[in-house]
C-alpha cells in the first residue's frame, strides 16, 4: 500500500538576517573607530591690536613656488637655519614667514617644520 504524501519544496536558507547583522556590525565599527589623527602645527594667535617692537635685524622668509628667500636673497632650504642663526640673538627671536606667488600650504608647512627642527619656535605668518 502506498501512501501518497505531498512533496515538500526544498527550503533555501534566508541570508537577510545575516546581511543585516553584518551591516550593523560594519556601521558600529565605523562609528566607534577612531581615525588616526595627524600631528599638527600649534599656532599661537596674537591679540588684536597687540603690536610689539621688532627686535634686531629683519628676518623675513619668502616662501614661493620657486623656492625660499631670506630678506630678499634666494636661499636653499637646508641652509636656512644656519643663515637665520647669524641674524638672531637666540631661538626666541621672532621670524616672519610670507607666502608668495606659487606657494601652497604644504611648502609653508615644510619651512615651519624645518625651522622648528632647528629650535626656532616664534614664527609669524603674514599674507
Amino acid at each position: 500500500m502506498r501512501i501518497d504524501t505531498p512533496l515538500r519544496a526544498r527550503r533555501r536558507m534566508n541570508l537577510t538576517p545575516m546581511i543585516d547583522v553584518v551591516f550593523l556590525l560594519l556601521v558600529f565599527f565605523m562609528m566607534v573607530s577612531r581615525f588616526g589623527s595627524e600631528p599638527g602645527v600649534t599656532l599661537q594667535l596674537a591679540a588684536p591690536g597687540a603690536g610689539s617692537i621688532w627686535p634686531g635685524p629683519p628676518r623675513l622668509i619668502d616662501v614661493t613656488g620657486a623656492g625660499l628667500a631670506l630678506n630678499g636673497r634666494a636661499i636653499a632650504g637646508p641652509d636656512l637655519p644656519a643663515s637665520l642663526a647669524a641674524l638672531m640673538a637666540g631661538p626666541q627671536d621672532p621670524v616672519v614667514l610670507r607666502a608668495g606667488p606659487g606657494a601652497d600650504v604644504q611648502d609653508l608647512l615644510a619651512v615651519i617644520d624645518l625651522l622648528q627642527a632647528a629650535g626656532i619656535t616664534r614664527l609669524a605668518v603674514v599674507p
